[in-house]
């Protein structure tokens, strides 16, 4: 995990002396660029505000960053397995290409064992790389003030009705329903645990999910709903705080939230959210222990329902509740994502 490098500006340093001895360690990911590379790298070296250090290739493509071309941080792993090695090639010479397995298969590969070797390696297969990396092309063109058809090119459809029905299995509506302005504007925020949609106000934090959770489309189509279709792809003071503020929890220096947050939901439902706000990190509570705290103990299946509609994940810490005995619950972004935040928040319990 994050908390077994160096510490950032040990690291940053070595990047800026190019010190080989973290070379296959530690990769820097940098958000002017949106690239990732090695400490190595001959490239210009970014501010220190714009870099953040991973130890892992799979944890830099997670968070949404391209490899460099200068160093070619994938090229130990794509060395390792030539399998890997042509599908990458494959997918620098075709970045807009819409990958299926038949493609893979007709390349000579055998799709089940390339699915291993991309989980193996990266954490996601071949085809999850592409889509993600097609989808936020598009995603940011928008955000840019690209029209939706110079979108769609830049993520790599050919065909409008396939880029729409595809934003659209993501975010819940079609891309030409987003304007540039807004009360309300999502954007994309980057993690080293896949990519977040935040959506904000001037003023607050409304919605941040995981780009994956099912009830996704759903939340964004009640807030729409709640500002009468008027939300836009954007940022704002509260998404960037976010955004800053997620990074600090990331890279271990701070697990506190003081962006403004908007509730959407009954007094009951705001009120167990605020109850996950007063967990500490690096601990726990049950279900029952919160509908205990909030002094409705028989309540524990409304507490239950109200963690589940949580639509400010991570900030709003429902990941924090746990079973009776102690065992991982359901966790909308995937228990998967749950069992990592709770080992990160345990570096923020023995700092303490």
């Amino acid at each position: 995990m994050l908390f077994d490098l160096p510490d950032q500006d040990t690291l940053y340093r070595a990047l800026l002396a190019r010190d080989d001895r973290y070379d296959g360690q530690a990769f820097v990911c940098v958000s002017s660029t949106g690239v990732f590379c090695r400490l190595t790298c001959p490239a210009r070296k970014p501010k220190r505000e714009n870099c953040a250090f991973f130890p892992t290739i799979g944890a830099c493509i997670e968070a949404g960053y391209r490899a460099c071309k200068r160093c070619h941080p994938m090229q130990p792993a794509a060395k390792a397995d030539p399998v890997i090695e042509t599908l990458l090639a494959a997918l620098e010479e075709r970045p807009d290409f819409r990958w299926t397995e038949g493609d893979v298969a007709r390349l000579g590969f055998d799709t089940s064992t390339v699915r291993r070797s991309f989980k193996r390696q990266f954490g996601m297969t071949f085809l999850e790389m592409a889509r993600q990396r097609r989808l936020r092309d598009g995603f940011v063109s928008l955000k840019e003030g690209e029209r939706v058809i110079e979108a769609q090119l830049d993520a790599g459809f050919a065909s409008g009705s396939a880029f729409r029905a595809a934003f659209a299995r993501l975010l819940g509506r079609p891309p030409g329903s987003f304007k540039a302005t807004g009360l309300l504007l999502a954007d994309w925020i980057a993690t080293p645990l896949g990519d977040m949609i935040a959506v904000s106000s001037k003023s607050h934090l409304h919605l941040l999910e995981f780009v994956e959770r099912k009830a996704l489309k759903t939340e964004l189509t009640k807030l729409s709903a709640s500002v009468r279709g008027d939300i836009g792809i954007g940022t704002t003071d509260p998404t960037e705080q976010t955004r800053t503020e997620l990074d600090a929890f990331f890279m271990g220096t701070s697990a506190q939230f003081s962006v403004p947050l908007a509730f959407h939901g009954s007094d009951f439902s705001k009120d167990v959210w605020r109850a996950l706000q007063d967990i500490p990190a690096g601990q726990t509570r049950s279900y029952g222990a919160l509908a205990a705290h909030l002094g409705k103990p028989s309540a524990t299946r409304a507490v239950a329902r109200a963690n589940g509609a949580n639509q400010i994940a991570l900030i709003v810490p429902c990941h924090r509740v746990v079973g009776a005995d102690g065992a991982l619950t359901g966790y909308g972004g995937g228990l998967w994502r749950k069992q990592k935040l709770l080992e990160i928040e345990r570096g923020y319990a023995v700092a303490e």
